[in-house]
């Protein structure tokens, strides 16, 4: 390899979602930075660094939690459909009271307790349009007059007020309203004061890093400001909190009353002005939604209503069952890209699309989709299948332009096809079922991949040269009748899914016990036998081809038959024709299944299954988003020890990653949901729904 050139493996998911991550360790800090911060600075950063270490170690129980929850509703309902509902008792299955509110806590504690670590490694994302233009010192003054102004004084009104949050739950014994097994909500809600501490703290490292970077002069100012910063906030914070020891409310609230002329909706569009501004500064936008939300909120309302909206709309987003999805579909993404799976996904596609123009065109967009389909986000793709298939693709001659395009229209395909991370966020924020979501973004997602698919084919028909067929050192060694080999591939997988829909809609449940699982397992074995011996394959065809046409003639009604099931025997009778090779004489010296359908089962049919399986339960009712989710993230788990790939540091390095990705993504909800809720409350809405 060459030295400019990048090695895959050293790629990872989180990279490419997070592009500001800071990149030294925990605790280092420049040895030309003050003295006296240095000591402060690395303290805190190991502090949060091992709150995240220990944190990220939750995802652990909430799997196994939900997983748990899952066999057992579901177990038991199979044993009950077969009369066996007081066995399956008797062994422990059936719906469960706990796992409800210990997964949601779990959920919601592992986000809020590592704030202060996402700010740490730099996960939070910025619109930095401006703040890329500047200096880096004014780059640095800019951050160090945020942090002193807004970030430290509304991170200490938040500890200090979900502290007394906490005291309150803890006090009267305060349970959860909205579940059966009503747990006591005080340990889950001690994150919320402990993660703000850790979040206030973390700010200090952040000043003194601005500090650094802007320089001994600006920093010898912003050093001299400090004791009287520090004296003017002590004074405000004891006034607010101890009015009896320092009264200063009158004034307090004569610097943020009304001011002349202004109504409180006129400040709520201020503050949406401010947003349109402030986001492009550059400074992290989860903080800047809650730095203006906190100021304007004084401003147009009080202090109170202030801290008790930033309060409860972070308790609300941490006990938010349907956001506990978010965590787990990223690492199931992540579990899955660290075993290999993309670069398996890649290469077996390629093989089979060797021979036809546009071959890692193709390959390109149906690993997008499926890894679109495995993390729920954007961009999860992108600088893996670029590095992977870029050397091939300049090799073969394809277009730069068309192959550039590709990739990244790939990689944007997570943000609509489910399980979107996005489509999970919208569902509360719109107060609309995820599921229903889920069910209008899968076929306009598919759609899109499919639109990918035929644009890239068909500027390869029009134009060869934009993406040739590989060269034959790139083709894999195939039988003489591929044709047949990939006819008889596609019926045999068509004839498995058939069965497998039957089983799921209980067409087999009538015979014996889990008749569906046995129809299922001797349809695999026959399948598999077929794959092997000529001889069956030979007697299997036509029963294949028997049992799908009674399939669908059997569902034609009083006016006939509709297109669609026309338009699926035709295609059979196709793939029959294809296949028909195997009955010549010399087919059993010149047919063959290639080695690369072994690398194609392999490498493509267990993570497409895991990700059928996760989304099919979501989509047919059978497991909520955030079930589907934590049996994924199981099943990805099960993968990567199938593959050989699982070890206990690299699976710890996968929950850190998921740890940045889900504190990047939950942080900015609560800030958003806690922006909309002063937003709100300030009239702006109803004052522009009237207008318009």
């Amino acid at each position: 390899m060459a030295a400019d050139e990048v090695d895959p493996n050293d790629l990872e998911i989180a990279d490419e979602l997070i592009a500001e991550r800071r990149k030294e360790k925990p605790g280092e800090t420049p040895e030309d930075m003050t003295a006296w911060q240095r000591p402060i600075t690395g303290g805190i950063d190991v502090l949060n660094d091992w709150a995240g270490k220990i944190l990220c170690l939750l995802m652990v129980p909430l799997i196994a939690v939900v997983v748990f929850e899952v066999f057992a509703r579901n177990g038991f309902a199979i044993f009950a459909a077969n009369g066996w509902d007081d066995f399956a008792r008797s062994i422990g299955l059936g719906p469960t009271v706990f796992a409800y509110d210990i997964s949601r806590m779990i959920s919601g504690v592992l986000f809020m307790g590592a704030a202060g670590y996402g700010l740490m490694r730099g996960v939070h994302i910025r619109a930095d349009f401006l703040y890329r233009n500047w200096s880096d010192k004014t780059q640095a003054t800019v951050d160090a007059t945020l942090y002193m102004l807004f970030f430290i004084p509304s991170m200490i009104f938040f500890t200090i007020v979900a502290s007394k949050y906490w005291m309150v739950a803890f006090s009267s014994g305060e349970t959860a309203f909205d579940s059966t097994w009503e747990p006591v909500l005080w340990p889950a809600r001690l994150a919320m004061p402990i993660g703000g501490l850790l979040l206030l703290l973390q700010g200090f490292p952040e000043l003194f890093r601005a500090f650094h970077k802007m320089g001994k002069e600006r920093e010898s100012v912003f050093v001299k400001l400090l004791i009287p910063y520090f004296v003017i906030l002590a004074a405000v914070v004891i006034s607010v909190f101890a009015p009896d020891v320092l009264p200063l409310g009158e004034w307090l609230s004569g610097l943020f009353g009304d001011g002349p002329g202004l109504s409180k909706p006129t400040i709520g569009l201020i503050m949406l002005a401010s947003l349109l501004f402030a986001i492009f500064v550059g400074f992290p936008i989860s903080f800047t939604l809650i730095f203006l939300a906190f100021v304007f909120g004084i401003w147009g309302s009080n202090f109170k209503l202030t801290t008790l909206l930033m309060t409860l709309n972070t308790n609300s987003t941490m006990l938010n069952d349907q956001l506990m999805a978010v965590p787990l579909f990223i690492l199931m993404g992540i579990v899955m890209e660290a075993a290999g799976l993309m670069e398996r996904l890649f290469a077996s596609i390629q093989m089979i699309m060797a021979r036809v123009r546009g071959a890692l065109f193709i390959a390109v967009l149906i690993v997008s989709t499926i890894f679109a389909a495995a993390t729920g986000i954007v961009g999860a793709s992108v600088t893996l299948l670029g590095i992977m298939a870029g050397a091939t693709m300049s090799r073969s001659g394809y277009d730069v332009k068309l192959a550039a395009g590709t990739i990244t229209a790939g990689g944007t395909l997570g943000i609509l096809i489910p399980p979107s991370i996005m489509l999970i966020v919208m569902g509360p924020v719109l107060e609309v079922s995820t599921l229903d979501l889920f069910r209008g973004a899968f076929i306009p997602g598919a759609i899109l991949a499919t639109l990918y698919l035929v644009y890239t084919l068909g500027r390869c028909w029009l134009n060869p040269e934009l993406g040739p067929i590989l060269s034959e050192e790139d083709q894999p060694d195939t039988s003489k009748y591929y044709g047949a080999e990939v006819a008889l591939i596609c019926l045999g997988v068509l004839t498995i899914c058939r069965v497998f829909g039957l089983g799921i809609g209980g067409a087999f449940g009538g015979l014996v016990p889990f008749g569906g699982l046995i129809v299922l397992v001797i349809a695999l074995l026959v399948a598999y036998r077929a794959y092997r011996q000529l001889n069956v394959l030979r007697i299997v065809l036509p029963i294949a081809l028997l049992f799908h046409g009674y399939m669908i003639f059997a569902k034609s009604g009083a006016d006939g038959l509709a297109v669609w099931p026309i338009v699926l025997f035709v295609f059979m009778l196709l793939l029959a024709f294809l296949a028909r090779p195997i009955y010549s004489a010399n087919a059993d010296k010149e047919f063959y299944f290639s080695e690369l359908w072994d690398e194609f089962f392999a490498g493509l049919m267990p993570p497409t299954i895991l990700i059928s399986f996760a989304l099919g339960s979501i989509l047919l009712g059978f497991a909520t988003p955030a079930e589907a989710a934590a049996m994924g993230a199981f099943g990805s788990i099960l993968l990567s020890i199938m593959y050989k790939k699982f070890s206990i540091p690299s699976f710890f390095d996968s929950l850190i990653k998921a740890l940045e990705i889900t504190v990047l993504i939950m942080f900015l909800v609560a800030a958003s949901n806690f922006f909309g809720a002063e937003f709100s409350s300030l009239g702006t809405p109803k004052m522009m729904t009237e207008i318009l």
